[in-house]
């Protein structure tokens, strides 16, 4: 029987065999029999049996699990696609200008690409360990417009998996009005790899949202924020973001980069509020 378990589960390790779920939910079954046989040979089966039927049975859920839809695969292609541009920009060094920088140290730089037009990248640190900054940012990210006064609504709409969701957010007018409501519909992709948080995104279209009256829909991305523990001071968080943002309508271009670089600036301060405040005790 091991032989012939070790021919299958090896079947499966070819990519055109892999998708094909009947074959995949075999091998885990396989699998499972096959421990079972192994432990009843012996008087007391070694914890490693236990483990690997115990990972056996987990992977025999998983692939029991409803695969994505052709639809909710595209928007986890989107969302990576946005992770990976947005890394790329901020690999590039070079080119970079300084826009403002304020007197705590919060920077925000930009620079000009070809296919994406001019972006902008926030510098700052956060006096926050990398996990609270991470969980208002993306567990309570629904909590957005309760802190910071250029977001009105940030709405879920759909999630897809565990790193991936479709949102609707409202954005405010500014003081003025001189920039008047904008609303996007966004796929979001967040990612931990060690010590490091990527949360990315980028406009897309959902049918269940079409464009809202009183709001003129803007696009934005690729955009992504990236945490990461200070070095030698792991309480506190850098955090980098990258702004891509058309705003749509006529808008004079002086106006609209002092505009995003400022909404950047307010960004940093409103988030150290929120995070700072009193956690509330519950008994």
């Amino acid at each position: 029987m091991l032989p012939a378990t070790s021919k299958l589960c090896a079947a499966i390790s070819y990519r055109h065999l892999r998708n094909m779920t009947g074959l995949r939910r075999q091998a885990a079954v396989a699998i499972s029999q096959e421990l079972s046989r192994l432990a009843c040979r012996s008087p007391g089966p070694s914890s490693w049996i236990h483990q690997v039927r115990r990972r056996s049975s987990l992977l025999s859920s998983r692939l029991e699990e409803k695969p994505f839809s052709e639809v909710e695969m595209s928007y986890i292609k989107q969302g990576e696609e946005a992770l990976q541009k947005s890394l790329r920009i901020l690999e590039d060094q070079d080119g970079w200008k300084t826009e403002t920088v304020a007197g705590n140290g919060d920077k925000v730089l930009s620079k000009v690409l070809p296919d994406v037009g001019k972006v902008f990248r926030l510098e700052v640190v956060v006096d926050q360990p990398l996990d609270s900054v991470y969980g208002e940012l993306v567990d309570n990210m629904e909590q957005m417009g309760e802190w910071n006064p250029n977001v009105k609504e940030v709405k879920i709409l759909e999630k897809i998996g565990k790193d991936t969701v479709i949102t609707h957010e409202k954005a405010a007018a500014t003081p003025g009005n001189i920039v008047g409501p904008r609303d996007f519909v966004s796929v979001r992709c967040s990612k931990r790899r060690g010590s490091t948080c990527v949360l990315a995104g980028m406009s897309t279209t959902y049918g269940a949202m079409p464009e809202q009256e009183g709001f003129i829909r803007a696009e934005n991305g690729p955009t992504c924020m990236v945490l990461r523990p200070l070095p030698g001071s792991p309480s506190r968080t850098r955090l980098t973001w990258l702004l891509s943002i058309d705003l749509k309508g006529w808008l004079p271009k002086t106006i609209i980069n002092q505009v995003l670089s400022q909404t950047q600036v307010d960004f940093a301060k409103h988030l150290r509020q929120r995070l700072a405040r009193p956690v509330p005790v519950t008994c």
